[in-house]
């Protein structure tokens, strides 16, 4: 480095700077959680049911948010993995009609730049239509209420939609021409390289942009807030079990945070501290099983292309 300019110099000492002190924010964030988590978290919190009070000890546990986070999660992205990926692979293989490849291309850019607010406010208006009556519950008087987790899982696969777009689709177009023109070459069609060759190449991507895709929609509370009720108890819309949760309303942990913190009416700060906690214990063990599963993949796929001779062998 002493050969180099003073401004090579500066900024790298910048990069450097700026690297350390985003692990330093990071450690810091995780460390205060951790520290008011473990001081607050306690195992009855994770089993009992929350409910109205003006005490702490008589506010129950916050069961039902994370039962509704693993809910909500588990609709979003039912909906935003396989229409991303379907998407990705269509605009980086086909590109057909070129004038609707860059029509959905600009379509998804928009609505990753778009706030999730504005999303919530535009399905709560769709699924308040009485052709959508079945997504939700509806009144007495017939009247849509358009809040249910099917409605509010359909517009969070949209906050998750681009990032599983963009992660496929580039990892698709990074895969070597030489793999798709040996598969052509052993009599393969388009459609089967596809299913058998590039996405199973590219599954280390499509779990990243599926797990970025989980963390949109376990952090976002203005779609939980209008589409889902943000109750601090899940309700059921009656019917058949599964389907009447799935048409009720509910809460995640995101607005159970929101509603005991010091801004909010639940009044039990302790818990909105735990619940916090329980929330980034489940991003992190998230983003370390993708981590794991994405290296053994990695392994996996690149032995499978050798034996299949679509890899050159390597001494």
């Amino acid at each position: 480095m002493r050969a180099w300019p003073l401004a090579d110099r500066l900024a790298y000492a910048m990069c450097w700077t700026v690297g350390a002190g985003l692990c330093l924010i990071t450690a810091a964030i995780v460390l205060f959680m951790a520290v008011k988590g473990i001081a607050y978290l306690r195992p009855s919190l994770l089993l009992e049911h929350p409910s109205a009070s003006q005490s702490q000890a008589g506010s129950g546990g916050f069961l039902d948010p994370i039962e509704g986070t693993l809910l909500l999660t588990a609709v979003g992205i039912a909906i935003a993995a396989p229409v991303g990926v379907a998407l990705a692979t269509w605009m980086s293989e086909y590109q057909r009609p070129a004038w609707l490849a860059r029509a959905v291309e600009s379509s998804v850019e928009m609505i990753s730049g778009a706030p999730s607010v504005l999303l919530a406010m535009f399905g709560l208006v769709l699924f308040a239509r009485p052709a959508l009556a079945f997504l939700s519950q509806t009144s007495a008087g017939g009247s849509v209420y358009g809040k249910s987790f099917l409605t509010a899982g359909a517009m969070m696969s949209l906050i998750a939609l681009p990032l599983v777009v963009a992660s496929t689709r580039e990892a698709l177009l990074q895969v070597p021409a030489h793999v798709r023109e040996a598969s052509y070459a052993l009599g393969k069609t388009k459609a089967t390289t596809i299913r058998k060759v590039l996405l199973p190449s590219v599954r280390p991507s499509i779990a990243s942009g599926v797990t970025l895709g989980i963390g949109r929609i376990v952090g976002d509370t203005a779609i939980v807030v209008i589409l889902l009720g943000a109750t601090i108890r899940t309700e059921g819309a009656g019917g058949a079990p599964i389907l009447s949760v799935l048409r009720g309303t509910g809460g995640t942990l995101t607005s159970y945070v929101r509603y005991n913190s010091p801004a909010g009416e639940g009044n039990a700060h302790e818990k909105a501290y735990a619940a916090a906690f329980v929330l980034l214990l489940m991003v992190l063990a998230l983003n370390l099983l993708v981590m794991r599963l994405s290296s053994t993949t990695r392994k996996d796929e690149t032995s499978r292309f050798r034996v299949l001779g679509i890899l050159p062998w390597t001494r």
